[in-house]
C-alpha cells in the first residue's frame, strides 16, 4: 500500500468513527438532554449558562495548547508527553484553588448569591480534566480515534444516567453539574485505559521550551475562541433575565448537538492529517480541498435541517414552554453550517505552524464580537444573536486570506468546492417548507419534513454526479 493509500484510509476511517461518536454522542445528549429539559426550569439552565466560560477559560490554562503542539512536533517522546502532564495537573489544581476563592465576585457580578457554593462544586471539572490532557493528546497524536469514540459514549451514559436521575429527584441546576462532573471523570479515567503512555515521577519541564511559542498562542487562541462562544451568555446574564439566559442556552445546547457532529468528525482528523503532508503544499491542497467539499457536502444539509425542523422538535421533545429557545436556535442553526468549514481553515493555519496567524486572527474576531455585543445589548436577544451570526460567518473571508497565503486556495477555488453544497441544500430547505406547510399535525409535520429534504438533497446529489457524494456511499457500502 502506497503512502497516498495510506494517508486516504487514515482519513476515512477517522471520519467515519470521528462521525459515528459524534452521531451517537449528540443522540445520547438529545435522549438525556429531552428528560433533563422536561423537569428542570429555564432559570436552572440559566445558573449553569453564567458559569460556562469561567469553566471553558480555566479548562484551557490548564491544557495551554499542549496537545495541539504534541501533534505538529515531528519527533515525540516520553518526556515530552511527561512534561505536559505534571505542567497541566500543576495548572489545573492551582486554578482551581484561585477560583475557588473567586466564586464569591462571580456571584456578586450576576447578583445571585447562589452561584457562590455552585461554582466552587461546578469547578472541580476542570482540574480533573487536567489528570488526562497528556492522554488525550496521545490518542488523538497517533489518530487513535476508535478510542476516543468508545471513551465519549461510555462516558456521556454514565454521566447521562446521573444527570437524569439527580433531576428527577428534585436536584435542579446541582444534577446539571454533577452530569459535566461525571462525564469529565469518566472520559479521563477511559483515556487512561487506552493510552498505553503513562506519567513517572521524575519532573522534568524542560522539553516544554521547544513548544511554548506554538502552545502559547494557541492558549490565547482557545480563550479567545471561548469568549467568542460565549460572549452572548455573559452579556445575558448581565443585563438579562435568569430565565431569558436559559432560553439561550438551552437553545444553543441544541444547535451544539447539531454542528458538533461534523465538526469533531472534521476536527479528530484534520489537524493530524494535513500536518503530516505540510512539507508537500501541492499535495496539502488536494487534500484540504478534498476535506472542504466532504465537509460543505455534510454540514449545509445537516444545519439547514436542523433550522428547518426546529420548532417541531422543540415542542415533541421539551415543551412548548422552550418556545422561545426555537426561534433563537432557528438562528443559531444558520450561522453554524459555517462553523466546521472555519474550524477546518484554522485547523490548516495550525498545521503549516502558523499559530501566530490563528491567534490575532482569533483575536480581532472576538474583539469585534464583543464591541458589537455591548453596543448591541438594549436591542433584544434575536438582534444580538443575528449581528452575532452575521460577524463569524463574514469572517470566512479573513480565514479565507490567510488560507490563501499558506496553499494558494483562491476565492474562485474555494467557493467551488462550498457553493454548490450550500446552495442545493438551502434550496432544498426551502422547497421543503413550502411543500409541507399545510400540514397541521405537529408529528407528521416533522416526519414529512425530514423525508422530504433527505428525498430531495440525495436525488439531487445522485443526478448532478457529485463525485464527494458518491464517494461517501462507496466507503459505507464497504465498510458495510
Amino acid at each position: 500500500m502506497s503512502d497516498g493509500q495510506s494517508l486516504k484510509e487514515k482519513t476515512a476511517k477517522g471520519l467515519f468513527w470521528g462521525g459515528f461518536s459524534n452521531g451517537m454522542q449528540q443522540l445520547l445528549n438529545l435522549v438525556f438532554g429531552i428528560f433533563i429539559a422536561r423537569l428542570l426550569s429555564r432559570e436552572d439552565y440559566g445558573m449553569i449558562g453564567m458559569l460556562s466560560i469561567f469553566s471553558l477559560i480555566a479548562g484551557s490554562l490548564q491544557e495551554s495548547g499542549f496537545t495541539a503542539a504534541l501533534t505538529n512536533k515531528k519527533d515525540v517522546q516520553h518526556k515530552d508527553y511527561n512534561a505536559v502532564f505534571w505542567f497541566s495537573s500543576a495548572m489545573g489544581f492551582s486554578l482551581y484553588v484561585i477560583l475557588f476563592f473567586c466564586a464569591p465576585y462571580i456571584a456578586e457580578f450576576y447578583n445571585n448569591p447562589a452561584l457562590t457554593p455552585l461554582a466552587r462544586y461546578s469547578f472541580l471539572g476542570f482540574f480533573i480534566s487536567s489528570l488526562g490532557t497528556a492522554q488525550s493528546a496521545y490518542l488523538f497524536r497517533n489518530l487513535m480515534v476508535k478510542q476516543r469514540a468508545i471513551s465519549t459514549m461510555i462516558s456521556l451514559t454514565i454521566s447521562g444516567i446521573v444527570g437524569v436521575t439527580m433531576a428527577y429527584n428534585g436536584m435542579a441546576y446541582w444534577g446539571l453539574t454533577t452530569q459535566s462532573i461525571v462525564y469529565v471523570s469518566s472520559i479521563t479515567c477511559c483515556y487512561w485505559y487506552f493510552s498505553p503512555w503513562r506519567p513517572t515521577i521524575y519532573i522534568n519541564l524542560k522539553p516544554l521550551k521547544g513548544m511554548i511559542a506554538f502552545s502559547s498562542r494557541l492558549l490565547v487562541t482557545t480563550i479567545f475562541s471561548h469568549i467568542n462562544n460565549n460572549i452572548l451568555s455573559v452579556i445575558l446574564g448581565k443585563f438579562y433575565s435568569e430565565q431569558e439566559v436559559g432560553d439561550f442556552n438551552q437553545a444553543n445546547k441544541w444547535n451544539s448537538m447539531g454542528y458538533s457532529v461534523i465538526t469533531g468528525m472534521v476536527n479528530g482528523v484534520a489537524q493530524p492529517i494535513l500536518a503530516s503532508v505540510t512539507d508537500d503544499r501541492q499535495r496539502q491542497k488536494r487534500i484540504f480541498r478534498k476535506m472542504l467539499r466532504f465537509t460543505s457536502f455534510v454540514t449545509f444539509p445537516a444545519m439547514f435541517g436542523l433550522s428547518l425542523i426546529t420548532p417541531e422538535l422543540i415542542t415533541i421533545t421539551i415543551t412548548s414552554k422552550w418556545a422561545a429557545s426555537a426561534e433563537i436556535m432557528r438562528i443559531l442553526c444558520i450561522g453554524s453550517a459555517f462553523t466546521a468549514i472555519s474550524g477546518l481553515y484554522s485547523n490548516l493555519i495550525i498545521s503549516k505552524g502558523k499559530s501566530n496567524i490563528y491567534m490575532w486572527s482569533t483575536i480581532a474576531l472576538g474583539t469585534t464580537q464583543v464591541a458589537m455585543m455591548l453596543y448591541c445589548s438594549s436591542y433584544g436577544i434575536s438582534a444580538l444573536v443575528r449581528y452575532y451570526i452575521c460577524i463569524n460567518i463574514s469572517w470566512l473571508a479573513v480565514w479565507q486570506f490567510f488560507v490563501w497565503r499558506e496553499i494558494r486556495l483562491s476565492v474562485f477555488q474555494a467557493l467551488k468546492d462550498i457553493c454548490p453544497f450550500a446552495i442545493i441544500a438551502g434550496g432544498t430547505m426551502i422547497a421543503t417548507h413550502y411543500c409541507t406547510r399545510d400540514i397541521s399535525n405537529i408529528y407528521v409535520l416533522l416526519i414529512a419534513k425530514i423525508a422530504m429534504a433527505v428525498a430531495i438533497y440525495t436525488a439531487v446529489m445522485w443526478m448532478s454526479g457529485s463525485v464527494t457524494f458518491k464517494e461517501s456511499v462507496h466507503y459505507l457500502l464497504k465498510k458495510k
